[in-house]
């Protein structure tokens, strides 16, 4: 079988180089049960589709979204060997639509001849064109095989309807330090790692999991790294400068849960309030590089383009909102270019916090109990009896009036005359603020 893995034996068994002594330390220490499976707790529980598929031998195919590293090929393998299913793998890069009926046909053939089902593992579905994916259809429709289809990319984008429809969709997070810490711990103690022969200083380990991403993979190839390093300077000990050389990366000081984390998170926001574009880069390169969650970043981009920017550029949220869908579908470290994309827009832009001061003068009156009833003309009045208390009654319709603008009281009287919004000349917002002050004579019969 060509693919990453062999066909697990009858009785169960190893996969492929899992226990070859010079396989890579994440090959060797692929977890080989749901058990040992690190993180997606949700995916493990009693129960849990997973499980289902698992210990009741059922046939179901599964698309698997996450990130890099999250574990869905491990899955794919699991379900395989603890089932005792054939498992085939097609590579999404280089397969083509021969290939993949092929691999159906032979599955079908398999399983008229023995009985046997077979795991169909298919890697970056969503490179997959139409037609290719439009290829494995009749092999999930009539379970000819078991597909695990893997992406990174959001399926709902980037797979075709009929085999959304006729999978089940499992969401994979990513590992968080502690996940990635267990992960490291594990393979410095197992028989099938490291078995003890090396230490990691904690600066080391820490500098390992941030490094990593929440990518179990890439923390055991950084690790295998660093105890290499260690060995050819005739050490059991992987100290922080073993770690630095061995990843050629240096230590960035910062702790996502301590003060660095809120000291860089602080000087960003302020940097790009203050328009220093410059500095909001150094600062957005330090988070990524220490391995700040990058929704994280996302987050505070989109509350920044209306707390800062608001209405002098108008385009601000759109772009802010779009770096933060961006890093959903693509994930890094490419969505850091979308990051950086926001954040020279936002910097760059001309500021204003007239929406953040509205938003705050409003929540103050209504907080001091400035409420009052709605006028009478603006309830509701499509409900039985409305009309026979006045509702609606003596209502304009805005666009029955001259230049769109109908000239009656909004608000209630409580806050009459006040005044909450107050747009700056910076910007776009110049032009709103000629406009609005226009219109709010207009509206409060002040022409």
């Amino acid at each position: 079988m060509d693919g990453l893995f062999e066909v697990a034996p009858a009785g169960g068994g190893s996969l492929s180089g899992s226990d070859h002594a010079f396989a890579p330390l994440a090959v060797r220490m692929r977890p080989r049960s749901l058990d040992e499976l690190v993180g997606q707790a949700q995916l493990r529980a009693p129960g849990s589709p997973l499980r289902q598929l698992i210990e009741g031998d059922q046939s179901l195919s599964l698309l698997l979204w996450g990130p890099p590293g999250t574990g869905k090929t491990t899955i794919a393998a699991i379900v395989s060997q603890q089932t005792q299913r054939r498992f085939v793998e097609v590579s999404a890069v280089s397969a083509g639509v021969k290939e993949v009926r092929a691999a159906i046909d032979g599955a079908r053939a398999e399983l008229v001849a023995t009985g046997r089902e077979t795991v169909l593992f298919v890697d970056e579905v969503h490179r997959f064109s139409k037609a290719q994916q439009d290829a494995l259809l009749p092999g999930v429709e009539n379970r000819w095989v078991t597909l695990v289809a893997a992406t990174t990319e959001n399926p709902f984008f980037s797979v075709i309807s009929p085999l959304l429809s006729r999978s089940l969709l499992l969401r994979l997070e990513s590992l968080t330090d502690d996940d990635v810490r267990g992960v490291l711990a594990r393979a410095l103690a197992d028989e099938r790692g490291l078995a003890g022969e090396f230490t990691v200083d904690d600066d080391a380990l820490d500098h390992l999991v941030r490094l990593a991403g929440g990518d179990a993979r890439r923390s055991l190839t950084y690790l295998e790294a660093a105890t290499g390093a260690a060995a050819a300077r005739g050490s059991a000990v992987v100290d922080l400068e073993t770690a630095e050389t061995a990843v050629d990366q240096a230590a960035v000081r910062y702790d996502r849960q301590g003060d660095q984390h809120y000291d860089v998170t602080s000087a960003f926001i302020k940097s790009i309030r203050g328009s220093d574009a410059d500095a909001a880069m150094h600062y957005l390169a330090r988070m990524i590089e220490a391995g700040e969650d990058p929704r994280f970043i996302a987050r505070r981009l989109v509350i920044l383009a209306s707390e800062d920017v608001g209405l002098a550029d108008p385009t601000a949220l759109t772009t802010a909102v779009a770096a933060a869908q961006a890093v959903q579908l693509i994930g890094m470290p490419e969505a850091g270019l979308n990051l950086a994309h926001a954040v020279i827009a936002l910097a760059v832009a001309p500021k204003s916090n007239a929406v953040t001061t509205a938003l705050a003068a409003a929540t103050a009156d209504v907080r001091a109990g400035k409420i009052g009833p709605v006028p009478a003309h603006l309830r509701d009045a499509h409900y039985s009896g409305a009309k026979k208390l006045g509702h609606g009654k003596t209502y304009k319709y805005s666009h029955d009036e001259p230049y769109g603008i109908a000239e009656q009281q909004y608000a209630p009287d409580a806050v009459l005359d006040a005044e909450y919004y107050r747009p700056t000349a910076l910007g776009a917002e110049a032009a709103i603020k000629e406009r609005w002050e226009r219109v709010r004579r207009m509206v409060r019969g002040r022409r």
